[in-house]
């Protein structure tokens, strides 16, 4: 059997990576037209970064795993081929800023059908609307007579900075299919590659619409729950409770568990805010204002939430900042992920920015060129904000420090050299609740954290 992936990116190549990994006797082929994209992945420097990623690659690239731009050749020679290509929220026409943009899955099955010799076992494996796969066989039979096309869906589940533990050992396969003899062969296919190292009753089979809406229900059901807790949070430090005992208190409650329930200043990522405004359209699209309205409010919570953090940075430093530096510690969305894509960092530096102060950024894993053009667009530049490779040098001659991703490195800073070098008084604004409160009030800090009193 021969897998052809069409898409290097987030869920391509790590995926690919997996199944690779775990098949040996199975080659696997990922393209992409971006020429230096693939350079990345056949280097020592890979184009993302996961845990356990740089492992998986080196172990299967040359053998059985293989990185190119050929995208035609790739595609004759696959039995199954895969789908992670984009599939950004639109930004113009109809449905702009809900819809999902399928400019690229359209483009792909075009391709599929003109370049394909023979019968093809096609696998979304991008987050699409409902009813995807339909548009995708109506161009794969109306363009071809070269074989039959079967489309599965197969969406994934990966989370960013755990995506190779999460492929490793997944709570469940989804997969959809065609409810026929030939659809059903084609599911099994792809059951059988997982079942390498999935046990069997971790795979599960569906329609092809119950497996594309279940990866938009999942995601928005996940959000939903960190806007929840986000909401609460503003309460609790109205009111001098703690968001940490409230969450510990109502996660025991084995109906609602533990799970996402942890404050911040917003979440991010691909996925949550893209799916659930697809999910709104969808709604909308099926009459359903009420409902579309109910998942609406969960991003419009995470984008006031952002907002809140960014105005309490101003309101505490005397209701301005201009001219004053801040200093930003991390920018991509969650912990061990260079991703940056929706990441609350970018709207609070953007909104820092406005207030004319000097935002002074470090990640340890997010490049310069890549904080400057999401906070300011490609090939923009502004002085007032600046990139350091280290959390002490963003500190340096700071009035306020922010901690916007949970780095673990974050948590154990030389404290006493930081405030020493700090203007007075020494402000700290912890967007992720992991700094060490007390220990560094005592050092002098004041020190805000999201959903806790103001003094410890």
């Amino acid at each position: 059997m021969k897998i052809t992936c069409l898409g290097a990116g987030y869920v391509g190549g790590p995926t690919m990576a997996m199944i690779a990994a775990k098949c040996p006797d199975i080659e696997v082929t990922v393209v992409d037209p971006n020429e230096d994209r693939i350079a990345a992945w056949n280097s020592d420097t890979l184009p993302i970064y996961e845990p356990g990623l740089d492992e998986l690659v080196r172990e299967a690239r040359g053998r059985n795993l293989h990185f190119q731009t050929d995208v035609e050749g790739a595609i004759r020679s696959g039995d199954l081929i895969f789908v992670c290509v984009g599939t950004p929220t639109k930004t113009y026409g109809v449905g702009a800023g809900r819809a999902a943009d399928l400019r690229y899955i359209e483009s792909a099955a075009r391709m599929i059908a003109r370049v394909a010799e023979g019968p093809k076992i096609i696998v979304e494996k991008s987050t699409i609307p409902v009813k995807t796969a339909e548009a995708m066989l109506t161009i794969l039979r109306s363009n071809s007579t070269h074989g039959d096309f079967q489309v599965l869906s197969n969406p994934e589940f990966l989370a960013e900075g755990t995506a190779i533990a999460d492929l490793q050992k997944p709570d469940r396969i989804l997969i959809g299919g065609e409810r026929t003899p030939a659809g059903e062969a084609a599911l099994q296919k792809l059951v059988e590659v997982y079942a390498r190292w999935v046990p069997r009753e971790r795979i599960l089979t569906t329609n092809l619409w119950s497996s594309e809406l279940s990866k938009l229900v999942a995601n928005a059901f996940l959000a939903q729950r960190i806007s929840s807790t986000n909401s609460i949070s503003a309460l609790c430090e109205a009111t001098g409770a703690d968001i940490d005992e409230v969450a510990n208190a109502i996660g025991q409650d084995s109906r609602i568990g533990s799970k996402f329930l942890k404050a911040s200043v917003g979440f991010g990522g691909s996925c949550f805010q893209k799916d659930i405004l697809n999910l709104v359209y969808l709604c909308e699209h099926f009459n359903l204002p009420e409902v579309g309205a109910y998942w609406e409010s969960v991003v419009k919570m995470n984008e006031w939430q952002k907002n809140r953090f960014t105005k309490q940075i101003v309101r505490t430093l005397f209701n301005t900042v201009s001219g004053k530096r801040i200093a930003v510690l991390g920018f991509a969305f969650k912990k061990d992920t260079n991703d940056t894509r929706e990441s609350a960092a970018i709207s609070v530096v953007r909104g820092l920015l406005e207030e004319n102060a000097t935002v002074v950024v470090y990640d340890p894993k997010v490049s310069a060129e890549e904080i400057r053009r999401d906070v300011l667009g490609p090939g923009l530049d502004d002085p007032r904000l600046v990139v350091v490779e280290s959390a002490a040098a963003a500190a340096d001659g700071a009035h306020a420090l922010a901690v916007l991703t949970e780095w673990d490195q974050f948590k154990s800073l030389d404290f006493p050299v930081i405030y020493a070098g700090m203007h007075k008084p020494a402000f700290v604004f912890d967007g992720r609740n992991i700094l060490p409160r007390a220990e560094m009030q005592k050092l002098g800090f004041q020190v805000f954290a999201i959903g806790k009193p103001a003094a410890a």
